[in-house]
């Protein structure tokens, strides 16, 4: 297979865009027609500016269809076409084909020092016939021809992988922007999990305490309980299809409702024992408002300690305990021995302490949960709270 062939089945192979093909193509035509047509035969040497003859048409045609076809592999093979250029301008004096072949190398060649050592050989090559005109005509040509379409070339490489570079730097940015929102999306969605787990499993347990007290309250009492097993179980049911909508959609959505606070206790206390369930709160030193979130992580420790209490304990007496000191939060829940086992208890679900132990964790707290020598269970958690986050 011809030289020109094997050029043109790998310029063929190759996956080039649209327009790079075309430029390819009309980089070709011109070398190829200039080489071999009659153009250079206008030239200061009339022909060959090395051999003293005048190349015949077959020649120059050959010619021009190898330097043609090496100009279509000037992207992957730049070497190529830049020593072909060369036997074309020692055979036609075919500059135009020199000046692309430059340009090619300089744009393509991975290897500065091939492009310096090839740059140097063509510069020679192109000024030794001028050298009887003098440096008047030596350093312009050399410039032209030689050295200003390698330094262009090599000045579009360069602007060519810094754009790729740019661009790449703005896909790993964007992909790390989605990223980065995708995970705190899912903390969203985590976050959101837990409350709504707290909040539906504290209030099921309130409807099976208050429908166990239905089965056996008077006549009279039924109504009452009813209503409050009717109004819990709405709460629970928004509660729930907000969670739903949250997990469905996939987007962190920012709670209507003001988030409980430690103040909120004494009613979590009201409910329970509105349920059957005893239930005091004491407080211990000077209260104060904390940060939101180690306001929330004590209130839904005490949450789910109730929710313990009414799913193992029935209506064991149960003591919440708050302690503000100088640098710490304690919170602590404890319910004596069962009293009578819990009727149709719920299922333990196996996340709600590992969900507290989790929260506390996140505001740099410890929590510990374990049965007492009186036979009744103690949780605590200890959270700390620097002065300067005092608000």
């Amino acid at each position: 297979m011809s030289t020109a062939a094997v050029a043109w089945s790998a310029w063929l192979g190759r996956s080039l865009p649209r327009r790079d093909r075309a430029v390819d193509v009309l980089l070709a035509a011109v070398c190829a027609v200039s080489t071999a047509g009659p153009a250079m035969d206008s030239t200061v040497f009339g022909g060959s500016p090395y051999l003293p003859w005048h190349p015949p048409p077959p020649v120059t045609i050959g010619l021009g269809v190898l330097i043609g076809a090496a100009t279509l592999c000037r992207r992957h093979r730049p070497l190529l076409p830049a020593a072909t250029a060369m036997v074309a301008w020692v055979v036609a004096a075919a500059y135009p084909a020199v000046i692309v072949g430059q340009y090619g190398l300089g744009a393509h060649q991975r290897s500065r020092r091939v492009v310096a050592a090839v740059t140097a050989g063509v510069t020679i090559a192109v000024a030794v016939p001028f050298r009887r005109q003098g440096l008047d005509s030596i350093i312009p040509l050399s410039i032209a021809v030689c050295l200003a379409p390698t330094l262009l070339g090599l000045w579009a490489t360069a602007r060519r992988d810094l754009v790729t570079s740019l661009r790449e730097r703005a896909d790993r940015a964007e992909r790390e922007r989605h990223l980065l929102a995708e995970h705190a999306r899912a903390e969203e969605r985590a976050r959101i999990a837990h409350d709504m787990h707290d909040v539906v499993a504290h209030r099921v347990s309130l409807m099976v305490l208050h429908a166990t007290a239905l089965e056996v309250a008077a006549d009279a009492e039924r109504p009452v309980l009813a209503r409050r097993i009717r109004s819990i179980g709405r709460d629970a049911l928004d509660e729930l299809r907000d969670l739903v909508g949250v997990l469905r959609t996939g987007e962190p959505v920012a709670p209507l409702a003001p988030q409980p606070t430690l103040a909120d206790v004494p009613r979590l206390a009201e409910q329970s024992r509105a349920a059957g369930t005893p239930v005091t709160v004491e407080w211990d030193g000077q209260p104060r408002a904390l940060p939101s979130m180690v306001e929330q992580a004590g209130y839904r420790v005490v949450q789910e300690a109730l929710t313990n209490v009414h799913k193992h304990a029935g209506a064991a007496a149960t003591r919440i305990h708050i302690r503000y000191d100088p640098g710490t939060l304690r919170v602590t829940i404890h319910n004596e021995p069962t009293v009578h086992a819990a009727a149709p208890a719920l299922p333990p679900g196996g996340h709600g302490l590992v969900g507290l132990r989790e929260r506390v964790h996140l505001v740099g707290g410890h929590l510990t949960a374990g049965p007492t020598r009186d036979g009744g269970y103690e949780l605590t958690a200890t959270m700390p709270v620097a002065p300067q986050e005092i608000r």
